[in-house]
């Protein structure tokens, strides 16, 4: 996974790979990681018009590329990720309007 890169391949837990377009990554300080939040390609959308988001972290490597996604294991990261995540749907709802 490189920063900028559109879209990801991710393996689920039973091997199946998943094309998965990338929403946004951030850096959190607090938890020294980075995050990366995406949805799979060609999701569909539930009744209420809304796609499942799933997010990880990654560790970068030292040479600047990045590493592998890891699970989430705290509930701290997932508020903190939940706030990043309604901050950047704000965004951009006041920007399609």
């Amino acid at each position: 996974m490189e920063h900028g890169q559109e879209n990801i391949t991710v393996v689920d837990e039973n091997g199946n790979e998943q094309l998965c377009e990338v929403l946004f990554t951030f850096e959190s300080e607090e938890f020294e990681k980075s995050y990366v939040l995406y949805y799979p390609v060609g999701a569909d959308e539930d009744e209420d018009g809304e796609i499942e988001i799933h997010a990880s972290a990654f560790m970068p490597n030292e040479d600047g590329t990045d590493g592998e996604l890891l699970p989430i294991e705290t509930d701290e990261e997932w508020e903190m990720i939940e706030e990043m995540l309604n901050t950047f749907l704000d965004e951009e709802e006041e920007e399609e309007n």
